[in-house]
């Protein structure tokens, strides 16, 4: 996760537009790379879900009493911290295009490897 806190301090959370011919170019097929990208997306939001639940999990309360509801301010910063993160698939796009993938093509037994 270390790895993951660098890229969104320098990742900017804005969305740019991508050249295709680059993202085309890494794989040899657009859908190829766009399938890429997006199962990294998928793990980088598990890892960021399961770390937001863990910290969230300190400030819940197992009672079912309503009237008892109150904010936490550290429970509101860690939040915040949160909303404002590089969506995954902009994180998974740049480790794409830095050639920080490992992927494997299960159809022809070959491995394609870029540096990780």
């Amino acid at each position: 996760m270390s790895s993951l806190k660098k890229i969104n301090t320098q990742l900017s959370p804005s969305i740019e537009v991508q050249s295709l011919k680059t993202i085309e170019n890494s794989s040899g097929n657009i859908y190829k790379s766009i399938f890429m990208v997006s199962k990294r997306a998928e793990q980088i939001t598990q890892v960021v879900r399961g770390e937001l639940h863990s910290k969230l999990e300190e400030f819940a309360t197992h009672q079912d009493n309503l009237e008892e509801v109150f904010e936490n301010r550290e429970q509101i910063e860690i939040s915040r911290y949160y909303e404002k993160l590089p969506k995954s698939t902009l994180i998974a796009l740049e480790e794409f295009k830095n050639g920080q993938l490992y992927w494997r093509d299960r159809d022809g037994g070959e491995e394609t490897k870029e540096t990780k």
